[in-house]
């Protein structure tokens, strides 16, 4: 072999083997850092066990009121009571359940906006309050229940269909653990 395949040769050796010292370095830690490390994956363990402690329950707004209106509509009452009034009964002590209103990007009409109604915001804040009042006239906890509204800013379809906006309309519950 020559000195200069020789010197190569050397060369690769010591490339090759430079990032496996580096590797087998950098997997010594002290205890105080491994410690640290513990924490922070037990951290971590505990809120995706919290984020899948959280339940949620969408209900389509043209079920549970009537078009145009924020008041529920006997169908949407029989829903609630029936199927969501008894989960939210059996969510674990001190849970927070908020409910979420939501609407497609539609002008409201006039006669919402004779009634106080001037924008979409109004109105799922509207539909959200009523379907509290309504679950803790079913037993549900009025501390543990709150009521938010976001209009149209949070769609989950286009608008630009009459499917899309029906998906849009909506009413979302969920129950986070305790908070």
């Amino acid at each position: 072999m020559t000195r200069k395949t020789s010197m190569t040769r050397n060369r690769t050796v010591a490339a090759a083997t430079a990032p496996l010292a580096a590797l087998l370095l950098s997997a010594c830690v002290s205890q105080q850092t491994y410690d640290a490390m513990i924490a922070d994956n037990n951290k971590l363990k505990a809120q995706i066990a919290a984020m899948q402690a959280q339940s949620s329950f969408v209900e389509a707004g043209d079920l549970l009121f009537p078009e145009g209106g924020y008041r529920l509509s006997p169908a949407g009452q029989a829903e609630l009571a029936n199927n969501i009034a008894p989960k939210l009964r059996s969510a674990p002590p001190n849970s927070k359940i908020v409910v979420y209103g939501y609407t497609d990007n539609l002008p409201v009409g006039p006669a919402l906006q004779q009634q106080g109604i001037p924008d979409n915001l109004v109105l799922s804040t509207r539909r959200a309050a009523e379907v509290v009042t309504f679950l803790v006239s079913q037993g549900v906890p009025a501390a543990s229940i709150s009521a938010k509204g976001f209009g149209d800013t949070r769609p989950v379809a286009s608008n630009d269909t009459p499917q899309g906006r029906a998906q849009n309309r909506r009413i979302e519950i969920t129950i986070q653990g305790p908070g």
